[in-house]
């Protein structure tokens, strides 16, 4: 979930796309769908949730390919539809990886847990969308029938992505939550990156990150297929890193 600084400020920042009024801080409490990552303890808003993205396991880039779990055991909650999470930092997944993660899967939903899929975080450059389609195409081959497929996205995927990528994509997953934040901060002018949301063609989600800045730009009142948004929930400064699988790299 994380994008380069040069590249996001590369674009031009039109002053007609900016927040009309002062952003205001993002309060989980307004919000009822939620990333809820290794030992980032649950604020009271999450048991009002609708929707919880979990951090189930990571697929760590050096080493043999392997999945790494996250938490310590299996989740259980009543009242919310729920997402089982992997992060991943490489595509070159095995046949054991598939099994681990079908092996997850049905953990998961034996628990009693409303799954609603498997949700792939991966950070996709906009030149290497062709490549991710192709891994994508395998991960709906490998996923039992009727599983749905949520994926994060990066904001430049509305600006500069090619409209035919993006429409192969269309027909491989069921969401895309696109990412407005990098580490603890909203992405500086978010705004401009939000004049052509309205265009991609598939239903999509926007992450907001807790305390961050955040106005909805006037793109998103005309977007038919933006369906939400989901709040990544961060831990204090001074915890603990999680147990079961080491710390999560992103946060700061």
């Amino acid at each position: 979930m994380k994008q380069g600084w040069a590249a996001l400020l590369a674009l031009p920042m039109l002053a007609a796309c900016q927040p009309a009024e002062a952003p205001q801080p993002v309060d989980p409490a307004r919000f009822d769908r939620f990333f809820l990552w290794a030992g980032v303890p649950p604020p009271p808003a999450v048991a009002q949730a609708r929707e919880l993205y979990i951090l189930g396991g990571e697929i760590r880039r050096g080493g043999p390919v392997r999945l790494v779990a996250m938490r310590a055991g299996v989740p259980h909650v009543a009242q919310a539809k729920v997402w089982l999470t992997v992060r991943t930092e490489r595509l070159d997944w095995d046949a054991r990886v598939w099994g681990d993660v079908r092996t997850m899967l049905a953990r998961w939903r034996g628990a009693g847990n409303r799954l609603e899929g498997l949700q792939i975080d991966f950070d996709a450059a906009t030149p290497g969308l062709d490549r991710y389609r192709t891994f994508l195409e395998q991960v709906r081959r490998e996923l039992p029938p009727g599983t749905r497929l949520s994926i994060t996205g990066l904001l430049d995927w509305s600006a500069n992505g090619d409209p035919a990528e993006l429409a192969r994509l269309s027909g491989l997953v069921d969401e895309v939550v696109i990412q407005t934040y990098q580490g603890r901060t909203t992405i500086p002018g978010y705004a401009a990156w939000f004049a052509h949301i309205d265009t991609l063609p598939f239903t999509h989600k926007i992450a907001l990150v807790e305390g961050g800045e955040w106005t909805a730009p006037a793109a998103l009142a005309r977007d038919r297929r933006f369906a939400g948004y989901v709040v990544f929930l961060l831990a204090p400064p001074n915890a603990r890193p999680p147990s079961p699988a080491g710390r999560d790299p992103r946060r700061p």
